[in-house]
């Protein structure tokens, strides 16, 4: 699937590279019925619904042509919102010092889920601390990372 992911990422970049956007990552969640398609983007700006229609048309002109993917999906088009996922190594870097939730897609340490401040990354690993111990979490352990709004 992260394969499949990659291949997404590569397809959609240039096209929202010409349309001046920023693609921040593509997440697809196969279904029994219908699968889900999201691709979260930014401008510096921040998005609007109007920004939205107008990469849903590209794209799909683009997966229509393409045809990625086997059967039914949904796709969607999202701003990364106040509790942004992460998905880059780009990423990690560029929010240290934020607080941010992970999600593992299996036991590390005997835990599954940390929460603290972002560090970095290094070495394919994404450093954080957590009640004042440090870790540094296997990048492909991830399933999923996000700021944690300050409201």
């Amino acid at each position: 699937m992260e394969r499949f992911v990659r291949q997404l990422n590569e397809l959609f970049q240039p096209v929202l590279d010409a349309m001046g956007y920023e693609l921040v990552g593509v997440e697809y969640k196969p279904g029994r019925r219908e699968g889900l398609l999201r691709v979260y983007i930014d401008t510096a700006d921040g998005v609007t619904l109007e920004d939205c229609e107008r990469v849903s048309h590209q794209l799909s002109g683009l997966l229509d042509v393409e045809d990625p993917i086997r059967g039914q999906y949904r796709l969607e088009i999202s701003s990364p919102g106040l509790d942004r996922p992460l998905f880059t190594p780009e990423h990690y870097q560029r929010f240290a010092g934020q607080q941010v939730r992970v999600r593992l897609r299996e036991l590390w340490e005997g835990r599954r889920k940390l929460q603290g401040e972002l560090l970095g990354f290094q070495d394919g690993r994404i450093l954080l601390r957590e009640n004042g111990m440090e870790y540094a979490v296997p990048s492909e352990l991830v399933d999923r990372a996000n700021l944690i709004p300050d409201i």
